[in-house]
């Protein structure tokens, strides 16, 4: 999806940290508008710098721009969206959002990235040594701090992102096609692009008074 005139780039030192933490939604429709590498350097930059589980940092940044390997691997992730939401497009989109969590809107978003989600100049997979038969439910808790780095990085410079995993039906695959070592599992897929709709808004959450617990489960205050 092409844009037209590209806006002015934002200076990313001019951004506030709360706000970036209060306006950074998923973005999921996003130009094929090259990212300079100047700038994709800086983001990774920050990614790296992220918290690990140890400061063992086993971790990899996997960097893919080659329209080749990204077309291969868009089908598997249609596959697993197709699996997961795409063959319940009726139903969820007649259903409640306060049920489901996914207003028509965000469906038609997630829709329109796992069928367009190649287009994306750019895609980070993050990927954990040593992590590839684990059966530790919070193994993401090494990387996934890391990970909202790379996202608020890429938001200092108006570049937006989503962590996605529908890729992972083809973990094996995957793994063989970006040469992985055999014990590396794959955490994320991140695309990566200049918006091409949308806006930086503070998402749409329960409120906090809602779902935060003091000492006790169920023991609650009034917010403020």
């Amino acid at each position: 999806m092409s844009t037209a005139e590209p806006p002015l780039p934002p200076d990313p030192h001019a951004l506030p940290a709360l706000e970036a933490l209060t306006s950074t939604p998923s973005r999921r429709y996003l130009s094929d508008r090259p990212i300079p590498e100047d700038v994709l350097w800086a983001i990774l930059d920050a990614a790296v710098l992220g918290p690990s589980g140890g400061n063992r940092q086993s971790w990899g940044w996997v960097v893919v721009t080659d329209p080749a390997i990204k077309a291969r691997v868009a089908v598997w992730y249609r596959e697993g969206w197709e699996r997961a939401y795409g063959s319940r497009r009726e139903e969820l989109l007649g259903a409640d959002p306060s049920a489901t969590g996914l207003s028509p809107a965000s469906y038609r978003a997630a829709e329109h990235l796992a069928g367009h989600i190649h287009e994306a100049p750019v895609w980070v997979l993050p990927v954990l040594r040593d992590a590839a038969d684990s059966t530790n439910p919070r193994l993401g808790a090494s990387v996934y701090g890391a990970v909202q780095q790379l996202q608020l990085a890429a938001r200092a410079y108006g570049i937006g992102s989503t962590l996605t995993t529908f890729h992972t039906t083809h973990e094996a695959e995957l793994r063989t096609l970006l040469g992985l070592p055999d014990d590396v599992l794959s955490m994320a897929l991140i695309p990566l692009g200049y918006p091409a709709r949308g806006r930086w808004t503070r998402p749409k959450r329960q409120p906090a008074e809602q779902v935060v617990h003091w000492n006790r489960w169920g023991e609650t205050r009034p917010d403020r």
